[in-house]
């Protein structure tokens, strides 16, 4: 028995959109052009516009703006409408696979392939997941530097392969999900010098202590926290105390939902 599910939404006119034309969205962002985005999913520049086409008169709305400058040229972008439906349909797609999940106690040990979907599904021990927006992509041949807006002049910079950029759907404006381990993050006085790429200035708001570690809460602003674990033996600031965390950007992983 082999389980799959697909999502597709279908307009009056018979018009439907899928996971191919949710990816050729989400390349269009992270490209910055239709050719671009053709290119990178291994479709025609005319296939691209076709889908283009056919999504903006299903949803009603302009999906992508600009690429003036036709099949040689010209930028492309998505528009507030485009970045929505992105996300409206990979959540739709978690929300399908978090009902598959639910079922997966009736098939254990039904199918091996029943095993391996059910096994992509996991939780993360990290104390922090820091819910951003998508500010900036460089990438290169093979890693890329990515800067993720958590909060108003928070901005963390991290680093990952272009690779996971284009598996992760990932594009300036797409929201995001920043995970650090609380035991990766030093905690160092307000004076710390900025010339830092994730130097993130708060207030303590909570230390708790026992003989092998403290735990330091950071309010970073904008309703958010930073959870800092670091051995008892180190100097900890007091509640109500300036700091300043600081993160390797190597040590932030980047989840979507």
């Amino acid at each position: 028995m082999s389980i799959q599910a697909e999502i597709s939404l279908t307009g009056a006119q018979g018009a439907t959109l899928g996971a191919q034309r949710v990816a050729l969205l989400e390349a269009i962002g992270r490209e910055g052009s239709i050719s671009g985005a053709a290119r990178a999913i291994g479709v025609s520049y005319r296939a691209a516009w076709d889908a283009i086409r056919a999504m903006n008169n299903l949803v009603g709305h302009p999906l992508v703006a600009g690429e003036i400058g036709g099949k040689g040229g010209g930028g492309a972008s998505l528009t507030p409408e485009g970045i929505a439906l992105v996300e409206s349909f990979r959540r739709l797609q978690a929300e399908m696979a978090r009902a598959f999940k639910d079922i997966a106690p009736a098939l254990a040990g039904v199918d091996p392939a029943a095993r391996l979907m059910f096994g992509g599904f996991l939780r993360t021990s990290a104390r922090n997941a820091l819910r951003g927006v998508v500010a900036s992509i460089v990438a290169g041949p093979v890693n890329a530097e990515l800067r993720l807006e958590i909060a108003p002049e928070r901005v963390l910079v991290t680093q990952l392969t272009s690779t996971s950029v284009r598996d992760l759907g990932l594009f300036p404006g797409r929201p995001a999900i920043a995970l650090i381990k609380a035991p990766l993050i030093r905690l160092a006085g307000a004076q710390e010098p900025a010339a830092r790429p994730n130097r993130i200035e708060g207030v303590v708001a909570r230390v708790d202590r026992d003989d092998e570690a403290t735990e330091t809460l950071l309010d970073i602003g904008a309703g958010k926290t930073l959870c800092v674990i670091r051995p008892a033996a180190e100097p900890a600031p007091e509640p109500g105390a300036r700091a300043v965390a600081l993160v390797d950007p190597a040590h932030i992983i980047l989840a979507v939902e």
